[in-house]
């Protein structure tokens, strides 16, 4: 179970302090899929990256299962089982699929076990084990390419920000699937920030982040609603965006 309790995350700009996050408290479950959404500007991927060990809090304390983890690096963190998915993953020149996916696991893979992982997120494995991971992969590729490295690693807790950003729609309803399963067969909790209409449907809770508090969190079914019948109250527009057919 993860914990955040009063994180704010202040910054300078233009010789005065701007707050980002502002005493964010919630409690993440374990084996839930959670979706944070809010406007743009609210604080979700700092939060993110504050829960990943990016970047630190101003105040307040992270729990790992009751253990203090505030001060602890990305590294220790990746190490203690929470993985960190960019909007634009990194690209690897001269580093193939199965390397990375071999990197991720923490050992020498097989092919074929290194080809399980593919097919878990709908690549066909012959296709994409010895290639690069380089600018030839298109965006829908390179995420499936990266959730299956997190599967690989089996991490606890997987943050993934905005992974839609930059893909087709049929990449897109893939990666739907993708995170289904994956939400099925992984015993971890999934974070997703995101402002897609089919992610929020398809989560566990909803954790609303706006002017850098939390607006609300609860079960899907309890957060939703207000989501697909209201307004951003500050911006005056939606945050989220409707399912396409």
């Amino acid at each position: 179970m993860l914990e955040l309790k009063n994180i704010s995350f202040h910054v300078s700009e233009d010789s005065k302090e701007k707050g980002i996050l502002n005493d964010v408290s919630f409690t993440l479950k374990d084996h839930k899929f959670v979706a944070i959404t809010g406007p743009n500007g609210g604080g979700k991927s700092t939060l993110a990256k504050i829960i990943a060990g990016i970047e630190k809090p101003t105040s307040g304390q992270i729990l790992l299962d009751g253990e203090d983890i505030t001060n602890k690096s990305i590294t220790e963190r990746a190490n203690m089982g929470i993985s960190y998915a960019f909007q634009q993953p990194v690209r690897f020149k001269g580093v193939t699929v199965l390397d990375l996916i071999r990197l991720a696991a923490g050992k020498h893979l097989s092919a074929a076990g290194a080809c399980k992982y593919l097919s878990e997120v709908g690549l066909c494995a012959k296709d994409y084990i010895n290639r690069e991971v380089n600018g030839s992969l298109s965006g829908g590729e390179i995420k499936r390419i990266e959730i299956a490295t997190v599967m690989a690693r089996g991490t606890r807790i997987s943050v993934f920000d905005e992974p839609e950003a930059g893909i087709d729609l049929w990449s897109f309803q893939n990666l739907i699937q993708v995170f289904e399963k994956m939400h099925e067969k992984m015993n971890g909790s999934i974070l997703i920030i995101s402002h897609q209409e089919r992610i929020l449907k398809t989560a566990d809770e909803i954790l609303v982040v706006a002017d850098g508090k939390v607006a609300g969190y609860g079960e899907r079914d309890e957060i939703l609603p207000s989501l697909l019948g209201g307004e951003n109250s500050t911006s005056g527009c939606k945050y989220w965006q409707k399912e396409e057919n």
